[in-house]
């Protein structure tokens, strides 16, 4: 008897940034494990590592703060536009939409409201618990699903009434580092962002921290960890400081330099959470844009902090700047180089966090985001 051939998931992802498109990359890996995979959609280098000819380029959907949008919007309205027709056009059976919470929302809305009925999954909950309780009953019509990558999560979306909620846990899990003593001396790394905006708004100030700490018996050099598409950009921009800077773009090489780093300087964001799980000691920084500051100041001001969001206490310090302020991380990281028990300190706490994200909480343990995919697969 021959049995019959199990047609392909037809799966649409939609990632908007670099984090996103690793997450995707990794969903997409662990999906083809179980079986094959129809896949289309938007995304950058990772998932065209698994074969995606995206819809346009990722690098279109990569804005922060009102401004950079402001700037985009024609652009922005029409890949929303230009998304939702070829969702409909070609019928997936699922859509997953890897954070870029604004889009994602958009796009879900305008697929909702031509009558698609197909699941939409977002994978990376919004930030609710920040910014806006009230926008979670606003996002159970447009979302099936919600997958979480931090602990927490779920049982928050559940109080506020939200969309149903799993922790999935995150990508950067399986690049952990068995965590070391803080080490005397290293190479300090610089993350500055991957955002345009990110890197206009941070880079003087790093650079004006680099060539003040260069001389402190801790530090042993400057490396910027980035992404290949960013890498020739930094090179050119770090050329002219006044202390020399490496620039890596392998992520290879991550392992061993954050094993030798004695701290890092990092824009907020999925950077910090890796660096936690690596065990390296670190200052938080974002530089807002005016609209990001009044919202900011209208929230009580709450930790941005990934490391510190999951541990729900400030285990490392954050610098949330409305103007640019060298002067003020600079004191920040004189603090922490000049003090080897705060950075093991930050060490200890980040071993918490570790095993916080490996097994999620007691009423939310941790799932495989492939199984919560296929869940809603109806196969026929």
């Amino acid at each position: 008897m021959t049995l019959p051939i199990a047609r392909p998931l037809k799966l649409f992802v939609l990632a908007g940034e670099p984090s996103g498109d690793r997450i995707a990359a990794d969903v997409v890996r662990r999906l083809r494990e179980r079986t094959p995979v129809d896949l289309s959609g938007v995304g950058g280098e990772e998932l065209s590592g698994q074969g995606l000819q995206s819809l346009f380029p990722m690098s279109d959907l990569a804005v922060m703060g009102v401004t950079d949008v402001l700037k985009r919007l024609p652009l922005l309205l029409w890949r929303i536009e230009q998304t939702a027709r070829a969702i409909r056009a070609s019928q997936p059976d699922i859509v997953v939409l890897f954070d870029a919470q604004d889009f994602s929302a958009l796009l879900a809305r305008r697929l909702r409201r031509k009558g698609y009925d197909r699941p939409i999954l977002l994978y990376v909950a919004p930030s609710v618990w920040a910014r806006s309780p009230g926008r979670a009953p606003k996002l159970v019509p447009l979302f099936n699903e919600v997958l979480a990558v931090l602990p927490f999560e779920p049982g928050v979306m559940s109080r506020l009434g939200g969309p149903p909620t799993a922790y999935v846990g995150h990508p950067a899990l399986g690049e952990r580092l068995t965590l070391r003593d803080a080490v005397d001396t290293g190479p300090m790394v610089l993350l500055p962002g991957s955002r345009d905006g990110e890197l206009r708004r941070h880079l003087p100030l790093f650079r004006q921290v680099a060539a003040e700490v260069a001389n402190h018996p801790a530090v042993s050099g400057f490396v910027i960890p980035t992404l290949p598409a960013l890498a020739e950009r930094l090179r050119r921009e770090v050329a002219d400081w006044p202390v020399p800077v490496t620039v890596i773009s392998e992520r290879s090489a991550r392992a061993a330099l954050y094993e030798r780093a004695v701290l890092a300087l990092a824009v907020s964001g999925t950077a910090t959470l890796e660096l936690a799980l690596a065990g390296v000691p670190m200052v938080i920084s974002y530089v807002m844009d005016g609209h990001q500051a009044r919202v900011y100041e209208k929230i009580n001001r709450p930790m941005i902090g990934l490391p510190n969001i999951v541990l729900k206490r400030l285990a490392a310090p954050e610098l949330v700047l409305s103007q640019p302020d060298a002067g003020l991380l600079l004191s920040a990281v004189r603090v922490l180089l000049d003090d080897k028990a705060a950075r093991q300190a930050q060490i200890e706490a980040f071993g918490e966090m570790s095993n916080l994200m490996e097994y999620g909480e007691a009423d939310a343990p941790r799932q495989d985001p492939a199984e919560r995919i296929l869940a809603w697969w109806p196969r026929s």
